[in-house]
């Protein structure tokens, strides 16, 4: 067997749901060995980010290779960088290792709407740790700011992908998760992802599944796509077997606490009767 390990670099939740918990939970469900280097603590649970610390850059720089020059990476994920000097510590840090492959998560707001990006972090985003990336995965309201454009069409977002692309990163994901569900015939919606490689757009399509317990979903996917490419499958199949993966940890998901409860990221191996009904008891 060989061992495929791959790196997170993010914020913690002390909730579980998202972050560097979810990374990990979501590395060690797919068959990879995760490490993580902590760009910030956060107090935050099922209702509300209470609370946000964040990790000196120097800090962040010391676990990034602290990590990989021992233990190494397949893959490497970054999420949540709190501001500009954090993001430029980890492109500095990471041009070291151009050789594994980055994926990154632009996290700039909690579920509730809590800024966990500075507002003049994101060109720095841009400029620096953009080209370096394997695969960018921007919701819609993260590909508005980074584009800053509005997207509300379906040309809108293939302009949007483009334009993205055009800052470096050589394939886009933006997730569906924030377009309103696309039905087929008189039952099924979907949730469509729109991939793109720098020559072509693909749709990515999944069910729409009607569940409040989402917290964690963007990380999750982020990561699964990381561990994907761990594993060596190409950027277009890690994307894929993201979208599978997050579908059925959705699917699955139970009430934790009273508000948004995370996915399941460990639905493979044991599973609650999930809550579709939108309510924590």
């Amino acid at each position: 067997m060989v061992l495929r390990k791959a790196l997170t670099i993010a914020g913690s939740d002390s909730g579980s749901g998202a972050g560097v918990q979810a990374d990990l939970k979501t590395f060690a469900a797919l068959g990879v060995y995760g490490s993580s280097a902590v760009t910030a603590v956060t107090a935050q649970n099922t209702q509300k980010v209470s609370a946000v610390h964040v990790v000196p850059a120097s800090i962040v720089t010391e676990q990034i290779n602290s990590v990989l020059t021992d233990i190494g990476a397949d893959a490497i994920k970054s999420g949540m960088l709190a501001n500009a000097e954090i993001i430029e510590a980890v492109a500095a840090a990471l041009r070291r290792f151009s050789d594994i492959p980055l994926v990154v998560d632009p996290v700039m707001l909690a579920k509730n709407g809590e800024t966990l990006l500075a507002k003049d972090a994101v060109q720095k985003l841009r400029e620096v740790l953009l080209p370096l990336a394997e695969i960018v995965t921007p919701n819609l309201p993260e590909a508005e700011a980074l584009t800053g454009r509005t997207l509300r069409t379906e040309s809108d977002f293939e302009t949007a992908v483009k334009a993205i692309s055009d800052m470096g990163a050589r394939n886009v994901v933006l997730k569906g998760g924030h377009r309103p569900p696309r039905q087929i015939g008189s039952k099924l919606h979907v949730v469509v992802d729109l991939f793109y490689d720098g020559k072509k757009a693909r749709p990515v399509e999944g069910p729409f599944i009607d569940t409040p317990h989402t917290h964690g979903t963007g990380c999750t996917f982020a990561s699964a796509i990381t561990a994907g490419l761990a594993r060596e499958l190409d950027p277009f199949s890690a994307v894929v077997e993201a979208r599978e993966y997050l579908t059925e940890a959705l699917r699955t998901a139970f009430s934790i606490g009273h508000g948004k409860s995370p996915v399941h990221h460990f639905h493979q191996w044991w599973n609650l009767e999930p809550d579709l009904n939108g309510r924590s008891e």
